[in-house]
């Protein structure tokens, strides 16, 4: 039998932020609209739980990313950041790994699975409010896609 501890431990999520940048040179984000609580209704990014024993963190991103929206992650993909601050998410204390998904312009067309009730790409100054921690890993984001397009 496994070891336990005694402490609680927290849940552990997969996102993507995929963008793609307009002739206009203004960035797209794809968002879902999640169809449960907690924030049934609001726009997120794709995410979702890790499959434990069975996955790695960005193979739960690409995993997710492809059940709600149906695209295929590119073959790279850095990471954002970790997102763990305690509140974070009602549900419980939540750890998040995040990823970068850039794709070219027009992006391709989604089609909205599993748990998110629409998919579609907006401009990421147009998003309004974002479920969970989105709109700070949304900024976080986009000042890396920002510096890898410098590059």
């Amino acid at each position: 039998m496994p070891y336990c501890y005694d402490w609680p431990r927290p849940a552990v999520t997969a996102d993507v932020v995929a963008l793609s940048r307009a002739p206009d040179g203004r960035w797209h984000v794809l968002l879902i609209r999640r169809a449960n609580d907690p924030f049934k209704g609001r726009f997120a990014l794709p995410g979702g739980f890790l499959d434990v024993d069975a996955e790695d963190l960005e193979t739960t991103a690409r995993r997710e990313l492809k059940e709600e929206t149906g695209l295929d992650a590119p073959a790279h993909m850095p990471l954002v950041g970790i997102y763990s601050r305690p509140g974070r998410d009602p549900r419980g204390h939540t750890v998040t790994g995040v990823w970068l998904a850039l794709y070219d312009w027009p992006p391709p067309e989604p089609v909205a699975d599993d748990d998110a009730a629409e998919a579609l790409w907006l401009p990421a100054d147009e998003t309004g409010p974002l479920a969970f921690d989105h709109d700070e890993v949304l900024a976080d984001a986009l000042r890396l896609a920002e510096r890898s397009e410098r590059r």
